[in-house]
C-alpha cells in the first residue's frame, strides 16, 4: 500500500479507537459528530473508487484540462499540504445517515480499496499523467489523489479527535 494511504488508515484508526456511541455522535450546534465526518470520509473514498473506476473500464485518463483556479487550490492543498476551512463538502460527500458500524468497519477497506485502483491506473496509464478531475481541485495524478486523501483526511482526524474530548 502507498505510505500516505496507509498513514491516512493508521490516523483514521487511532482517532476512533475507543470511542463510544456516544462520543460518535455528539457535536456542537450546526457541525457534523465524528460519526458524520467519518461518513463524509467513507463517502469521498467510495467516490474516488467509482471515478477510477470508469478510468479503468475506459482505458485512458478522464481528466479535463486545469484551470487557473484549480491550479492555485492544487498548489495549496497537495502542493503545501494545507486544506483551508470552510469550505462546504460537494453534495455527493456529505453525510447521509449511513450506520456508524457501517462506517466504522469498512473506512479501512475502502482506503484499501482506493489504494488498488489508483495504482492500477496509474500503471496502465502512467504516473505523470492527470488522471481523473476532482471536484473543486480539478484533474489530478494519481499521486495527487494520494496527497490529496492524506491531507484531506488529516484535516478531519483532527475534528474527529476535538470532538471526542
Amino acid at each position: 500500500m502507498d505510505p500516505r494511504l496507509q498513514r491516512l488508515q493508521e490516523e483514521i484508526a487511532s482517532a476512533v479507537a475507543g470511542l463510544s456511541a456516544e462520543q460518535l455522535s455528539s457535536h456542537p450546534p450546526g457541525k457534523w459528530c465524528a460519526a458524520e465526518v467519518l461518513e463524509h470520509l467513507y463517502l469521498t473514498y467510495t467516490g474516488t473508487v467509482k471515478g477510477f473506476e470508469r478510468v479503468a473500464e475506459a482505458g485512458k485518463a478522464l481528466a479535463t484540462t486545469q484551470t487557473w483556479a484549480q491550479r492555485g487550490r492544487t498548489l495549496v492543498v497537495v502542493g503545501f499540504g494545507y486544506l483551508p476551512s470552510g469550505r462546504e463538502a460537494p453534495p455527493v460527500a456529505r453525510p447521509r445517515g449511513v450506520p456508524p458500524e457501517k462506517v466504522l468497519a469498512e473506512i479501512g477497506p475502502k482506503i484499501a480499496e482506493m489504494d488498488a485502483i489508483i495504482a492500477r491506473c496509474e500503471e496502465k496509464l502512467g504516473s505523470r499523467r492527470k488522471l481523473l478531475d476532482h471536484p473543486i481541485l480539478g484533474p489530478l495524478t494519481a499521486a495527487q489523489w494520494r496527497k490529496f486523501h492524506l491531507v484531506h483526511g488529516l484535516h478531519h482526524v483532527k475534528q474527529i479527535r476535538r470532538l471526542a474530548t
